[in-house]
């Protein structure tokens, strides 16, 4: 009998979702939504830092064989950059939220139905009530338990990662990225 197969993550502690988007923060330093180039290659060098660290890369391949191997398996689109739903594959969450997210609001037709249901008060901007009322009926389709300080703690996360000019609701153009 085989044994069951194991999520691709690699063997760290699970993130929270606040956790996650430091992360993905940190390494994507010019904010253009990849990790790319020298960005890559800093995400990758701390990554293999860290596994050595917790003992569990223990193969002596040079570190073009092993960002060249970690890319093929991780880069989805083979774009050679990791977007954040790639991220969100690589680094194990407490819950995969932004993958349901994303997902949630794939095509551009489905982001405007979105838009304009939870935009309640025809303001043009998705307030944080309205995102969390969002994200509560985004978890309860995806079959995800949550409580109350998690999913105020995912729509501050969400807050964080779309309101560029921070005040406090997301405005169409700040959405759509």
């Amino acid at each position: 009998m085989a044994a069951p197969q194991q999520a691709p993550h690699l063997h760290l502690a699970e993130l929270t979702a606040s956790q996650f988007l430091d992360v993905w923060r940190h390494f994507d330093a010019d904010g253009n939504g990849y990790i790319e180039g020298k960005e890559l290659e800093n995400f990758f060098q701390e990554l293999e830092s860290a596994r050595k660290g917790a003992g569990v890369d223990s193969r002596k391949d040079s570190l073009g064989d092993k960002m060249k191997e970690f890319m093929h398996k991780y880069d989805k689109n083979a774009d050679g950059k990791i977007e954040m739903a790639e991220l969100a594959q690589i680094l194990p969450t407490e819950e995969n939220f932004l993958l349901c997210f994303r997902q949630h609001v794939g095509s551009s037709s489905e982001f405007m139905e979105a838009w304009r249901r939870y935009d309640t008060d025809r303001s043009g901007y998705i307030e944080a009530n309205e995102l969390k009322g969002f994200l509560s009926d985004l978890l309860k389709k995806a079959n995800r338990p949550y409580d109350e300080p998690k999913l105020q703690e995912y729509t501050q996360t969400i807050l964080r990662m779309f309101d560029m000019n921070g005040d406090g609701k997301l405005g169409l153009s700040e959405m759509s990225r």
